[in-house]
């Protein structure tokens, strides 16, 4: 018995030690999109259909948490950060109800909260709907404080009834007032206290166009939104107009023709105002279904505005912004590199050695071991449409696991680039497997369609090492 206790004791004591390791050395030095994120507690970061507000000189954000078994309502994350890198897990800000329309084997979407200037409360809305998505309708909460407990209080109502709509947004103009808007283009304005809706500002003006967002850059504003392709992504595009009641003039995609906006679509637009200048920033998901809570990704961008004119002219892997200037800054991945035939990497398991200079494997468990001395280590290869599935997991000396992670490897177009970064970490030994889970992401539309990746590669160009 005293032996047991003292093995449990132990196996506290490392494990602390593990913890203690993510919670004081884990840092991101910047922004950077399409790879898993992890939070404070070595978790990832669930929070799609995003928004995020600032608040006493601090970022909050809010979105999706989700399970890897169901995409039923399990609650609204909230997180917060300083710097727009590195984020501390706030709370569960919205919660699975115990009965009702956000209770268990519901939809619950895209959240959006906004301070309401006339009341001092923070109202969070969002898209509450049945699991097979066949009875929507935007809902609201309220909470005192920001990181919640939110309180939901059901429908939205506009002259007494239920706006029955999914994909929903919303907008704060520089007076204070809060706009909800809706998939095609509506644009409906709150009440004083944005509990209810008291016009109809603007009405559809487009086929589809989900994932509506909505910024102001001085006497303009930039209506955004995506076509209708499930959870496919898809060339997003947007109008601009001096008035949210229109005419809306349709200016065409903000980043480039068949690139997909990069692999994501549109969820929010932050304005990141300094003492300087003003950064607004793309907020962009990458989803993936079933492993939508480990797997799936964000991609956020600095947008280039100048008038009328929004684009994203190029993908930009890594980088920072100052948040007191408001400044922003492409940064480069520093390391070492060490190529995908180096000797130092251990293959087991099918995999070959292709044209583009890369080893992938389809076959399920097939896996590879690197070991390094450093503070951080890279992964990058390529993302194609028959990519899946891989699993990250670093261990240091004493072989206990310092992160573990889930990467998505699929494109609907074959892209070279950073598939998974580690944060900093206390430097030392570490050994790192990756390990092909033979699974991929795929999702059904309603009209029974099944989109997704056509199989489960996962491939390996090079590891960069950070000693320092």
């Amino acid at each position: 018995m005293k032996k047991f206790k003292y093995q449990l004791l132990l196996l506290i004591i490392l494990t602390c030690n593990s913890l203690l390791v993510l919670a004081q050395t884990k840092r991101y030095d910047a922004i950077y999109s399409g790879v898993p994120w992890l939070d404070d507690r070595g978790n990832a970061v669930s929070v799609h259909g995003a928004n995020i507000i600032k608040d006493n000189g601090k970022y909050y954000l809010f979105g999706e948490r989700h399970s890897d078994t169901s995409n039923a309502f399990v609650g609204f994350n909230c997180y917060s950060s300083r710097d727009l890198s590195n984020w501390k897990m706030e709370s569960i800000a919205l919660p699975m109800q115990r009965l009702g329309r956000l209770g268990p084997n519901t939809i619950g979407e895209r959240p959006k909260v906004m301070k309401c200037p006339s009341t001092g409360e923070y109202v969070m809305y969002m898209h509450a709907d049945t699991l097979g998505y066949k009875d929507p309708y935007v809902g609201y909460a309220t909470a005192t404080d920001i990181v919640g407990p939110y309180t939901f209080k059901g429908s939205l109502l506009f002259d007494g009834k239920p706006v029955k709509k999914w994909d929903m947004g919303t907008f704060q103009d520089k007076d204070g007032c809060g706009y909800v808007l809706l998939h095609g283009g509506d644009i409906y304005k709150l009440s004083d206290d944005y509990k209810s809706i008291v016009e109809h500002t603007n009405t559809a003006m487009a086929k589809g166009f989900e994932a509506p967002t909505l910024f102001r850059n001085d006497s303009f504003y930039y209506f955004l939104g995506s076509d209708l392709t499930g959870w496919e992504r898809n060339d997003n595009y947007y109008f601009t107009a001096t008035s949210l009641s229109g005419p809306w003039t349709k200016r065409g995609f903000f980043a480039p023709e068949k690139s997909l906006t990069w692999n994501s679509q549109v969820t929010f637009v932050l304005p990141i105002v300094g003492g300087e200048t003003t950064t607004y920033m793309f907020m962009g998901d990458r989803w993936s279904y079933p492993r939508q809570a480990s797997a799936a990704t964000y991609v956020w961008q600095p947008f280039e505005v100048n008038g009328r004119s929004l684009s994203i002219p190029k993908f930009q892997q890594s980088w920072q912004v100052n948040t007191q200037t408001g400044k922003a800054i492409v940064s480069k991945i520093i390391g070492s590199e060490i190529k995908c035939s180096d000797r130092r990497i251990q293959y087991f398991g099918k995999w070959r050695h292709d044209s583009a200079n890369t080893m992938s494997a389809a076959e399920k468990d097939a896996h590879l071991v690197f070991s390094f001395m450093g503070t951080r280590f890279g992964w990058c290869g390529l993302a194609c449409p028959e990519g899946g599935y891989a699993e990250v997991v670093v261990r240091d000396r004493h072989q206990n696991i310092v992160l573990k992670s889930v990467v998505d490897v699929y494109s609907k177009y074959p892209e070279n680039g950073l598939r998974f970064i580690s944060p900093r970490l206390k430097k030392g030994h570490y050994t790192i497997t990756i390990t092909v889970l033979g699974e991929h992401w795929y999702w059904v539309e309603k009209s029974g369609r099944q989109s997704g990746s056509k199989g489960t590669v996962v491939s390996l160009k090079n590891i960069f090492v950070e000693k320092a």
